[in-house]
């Protein structure tokens, strides 16, 4: 007999081992795993009462919260497919994802109330709105909010052997930092077996307290929604990213783990209120999302005193592929190991990761050869929402290419160099932004930094710097330059600077550096892009 590969397994089973444990801690709420479970059954008889039928497709415009966390099991329980919206685009943007998505319902946080008014005439498939708390303000939305229907809901619970595995469970849409968003198709066999490998990477177990600090609309919620729910551990929801408020809630529940973006560690490694607060309870800091550097590794693990490594992963996996763990009879010592700890890390339990020449030949494993990152695992998505040639295109040859420049040393160590569309090609020489950026970054006076590439009429295109600096200090386009070029070669290193307040980043803290390069590349001109791996010279 097989029993279907689903994540409703994992509430099923914490429900039955873990019932009058505290399960979810959202503001001043907490819930048993019990009263979690019932929760998401009333969530789901209150969606079939509404008509909502097998493969329908549910959204949420919400930040992180217990209902929207509820959801990630709610809305499959109903048979529905889970839709949780990225809270940072435009309306324009969330009209396209809920078109191109045929969303039936809408749950909505009443702070969006005003962006869903402006598009919902423009999204005739939407049959039912919901606010998620409040008195409904007007007409056009439910009468009843998600609590209330709940509490008037009987609860549905589907029969697990009813499930298909194979069947879409989740859609995400790519943060469209460099193209129009793709509908990113999980399956519930996707999520099963992607969060197994999760809880075996970091050993989360009863006792883990995790603090939801990555947004839950983002890339299956880095798999922690599911991870820690099958293991019994404690989700504490946060609804934005304040630095505060993570120090608090980590002094006040105690947790031990979580997950942020580069830019989330270098604000809390920087907020001059941290030595007010006890976060001695707090044991891991995964940093993913973006490449990290050296410098912000040693930074978490000297201010915040705990185990800091790097992940590395994309939407279209689930999205864990590898950790920077330090694998038995490796001695990183001293800036080895920060570098190390920095590194994209080596494939997670029943992963698989090659890099690849443009003809899909494996490069050698000498930390040096730079190609492309392919990767095969049982969290590689289904495909892209209606886009059939996208998809084909992306899982070729039965590898997900990742778009992702990288290198591979002799222990299996991914260095992520950059994206195709980031590499800087001065010259006919191969610049990865991201090495410059590390570089960089050692600046004690730099808070974060961005480099593109910008026209120039003898190479092609050369390096810029857009640079955000720390409260209080001070430095010179010309200091660092010097700065740069004394830590990476000379043609390597920006031939210009420019200091700015803040740098626009996409609704999960990642730099938004298409936005940055409008400015430089006017309309009328073509940008040359990467066409293909090189490893003339090494990038790191």
């Amino acid at each position: 007999m097989n029993i279907p590969l689903t994540p409703l397994r994992f509430l099923r089973y914490a429900q039955a081992q873990f019932p009058r444990k505290t399960g979810v801690v959202c503001g001043d709420r907490s819930f048993t795993y019990a009263e979690f479970a019932t929760r998401v059954s009333q969530l789901a008889g209150g969606l079939r009462a509404a008509g909502v039928k097998s493969g329908d497709r549910v959204a949420f415009l919400s930040t992180n919260c217990h209902r929207l966390l509820e959801a990630y099991y709610g809305v499959l329980d109903a048979g529905a497919v889970l839709l949780p919206l990225n809270i940072r685009l435009a309306t324009s943007e969330l009209a396209f994802v809920l078109n191109d998505a045929g969303v039936r319902v809408l749950f909505v946080q009443p702070e969006f109330l005003a962006a869903v008014e402006s598009f919902r005439k423009d999204v005739p498939s939407i049959e039912r709105f919901i606010l998620l708390e409040g008195s409904p303000p007007a007409k056009w939305l439910s009468p009843q909010n998600y609590d209330q229907t709940l509490a008037a809901s009987t609860p549905y619970r589907t029969d697990i052997m009813d499930v298909n595995e194979d069947g879409l469970a989740e859609l995400f849409y790519t943060s469209g930092t460099s193209a129009t968003p793709k509908g990113v198709m999980l399956t519930h066999r996707n999520i099963y077996l992607h969060a197994l490998s999760v809880g075996l990477t970091f050993k989360t177990g009863q006792q883990s307290v995790e603090l939801h600090t990555i947004p839950l609309f983002h890339a299956n919620g880095w798999g922690v929604a599911h991870s820690l729910t099958l293991l019994g551990g404690k989700h504490v929801m946060i609804q934005r990213f304040h630095t505060e408020e993570v120090f608090r809630l980590i002094e006040k529940e105690k947790v031990d783990a979580c997950s942020l973006v580069p830019t989330m560690a270098t604000a809390l490694v920087n907020c001059p209120q941290r030595p007010k607060y006890n976060l001695s309870s707090l044991e891991r800091v995964v940093i993913g999302g973006a490449a990290c550097s050296p410098t912000l590794v040693r930074e978490v693990e000297e201010k915040l005193k705990c185990t800091c490594i790097s992940g590395y992963g994309l939407t279209e996996t689930s999205p864990m592929l590898s950790t920077s763990h330090m694998k038995q009879g490796l001695t990183w010592e001293g800036e080895d190991r920060y570098k190390g700890l920095a590194m994209a890390g080596y494939a997670a339990p029943a992963m698989e990761v090659r890099v690849v020449d443009a003809e899909g030949n494996d490069l050698p494993r000498d930390g040096h050869s730079i190609g492309e990152i392919v990767a095969r695992t049982d969290g590689v998505m289904k495909g892209y929402w209606q886009q059939p040639e996208a998809s084909a295109e992306a899982l070729r040859g039965g590898w997900f290419h990742t778009g992702d420049m990288a290198t591979i040393n002799e222990h299996g160590y991914l260095l992520i160099v950059d994206r195709k569309k980031d590499i800087i090609v001065s010259g006919g020489e191969n610049i990865s932004s991201l090495e410059v950026e590390k570089a960089l970054v050692a600046h004690p006076g730099v808070y974060e930094v961005a480099v593109v590439p910008v026209p120039d009429e003898c190479w092609g295109e050369i390096p810029k710097a857009l640079v955000v600096l720390k409260p209080g200090a001070q430095a010179t386009e010309e200091e660092l330059i010097e700065f740069c070029r004394a830590r990476i070669s000379h043609y390597k290193a920006p031939r210009s600077v420019e200091f700015l307040e803040s740098l626009p980043k996409t609704g999960t803290g990642k730099i938004l550096k298409r936005d940055l390069r409008k400015k430089y590349w006017p309309s009328e001109m073509i940008r040359p892009e990467m066409s293909a791996p090189k490893a003339k010279r090494s990038l790191i």
